[in-house]
């Protein structure tokens, strides 16, 4: 993704929704020590692992954020690139978030996003839906869907444009999502997230039929090297 936007020496990098970093830590690298990175996420959490993870000495500097994504605390034109992964499928106000990161870019400044595409891509997490909604409960596999909440790829265009980009390009990519185990990658889902109150609440009949159905439907995607399974993201690019 971040090559999506093609980061030069010296750029400025605004990276929404920074989450632990990895975006932000990467575009620091390819700007180097005379660009300058902001990471900004709403989570405190986070941004205390992004802090504490070292960055390359030739890399520039990243300051980090705490603030919302449709109240971006730059001035206009402060960036020439703006990223954002994985974050505008959770935001409460897509448009408004987009709007912001329209308005803090310079004129012909470049976006580049991504977001997952359709559950159905993803059979790991349909069947962990599927198995919650059985288990937990209809507001469980809500949020176990939430992350593909912007499948379809002309609705995320539209979005786009709305805040006034343009030269909008999606592009459609398949990766592998890679767990040491299927617990592991069920507990990881349910611990950091919302799920975590909603199976918690749940008795210990439910809580043991999740693990054994999730074993059961999830086995067949168990190599060599743990759980393996597709998924399938948008990756978009537009200019300011």
């Amino acid at each position: 993704m971040v090559e999506l936007a093609h980061p030069s020496p010296g750029e400025r990098v605004v990276d929404v929704a920074c989450g632990t970093g990895i975006v932000a830590r990467i575009a620091a690298a390819r700007v180097g020590p005379s660009g300058s990175v902001a990471a900004v996420d709403l989570n405190p959490g986070m941004l205390n692992v992004a802090r504490s993870v070292a960055t390359n000495g030739a890399s520039a500097s990243i300051q980090w954020h705490e603030a919302s994504a449709d109240k971006l605390p730059f001035p206009n034109s402060s960036f020439d690139i703006a990223y954002c992964q994985l974050g505008l499928q959770f935001f409460a106000d897509r448009p408004a978030a987009l709007r912001e990161m329209h308005r803090v870019l310079v004129p012909e400044g470049r976006l580049a996003l991504m977001v997952w595409r359709g559950i159905g891509e993803s059979p790991g997490f349909q069947a962990l839906a599927e198995i919650l909604e059985e288990n937990i409960g209809p507001a469980a596999a809500t949020i176990m869907r939430a992350p593909f909440g912007l499948s379809d790829a002309s609705e995320l265009n539209h979005l786009v444009e709305a805040a006034g980009f343009r030269d909008v390009k999606v592009d459609q990519r398949v990766g592998t999502i890679h767990f040491p185990s299927i617990e592991r990658f069920v507990s990881s889902y349910i611990a950091g997230s919302p799920l975590a109150g909603h199976v918690s609440q749940a008795n210990d009949a439910a809580r043991e039929k999740l693990r054994a159905d999730s074993a059961q439907a999830l086995e067949k995607y168990i190599n060599n090297h743990g759980l393996s399974f597709p998924i399938a993201a948008h990756l978009l690019a537009a200019k300011a």
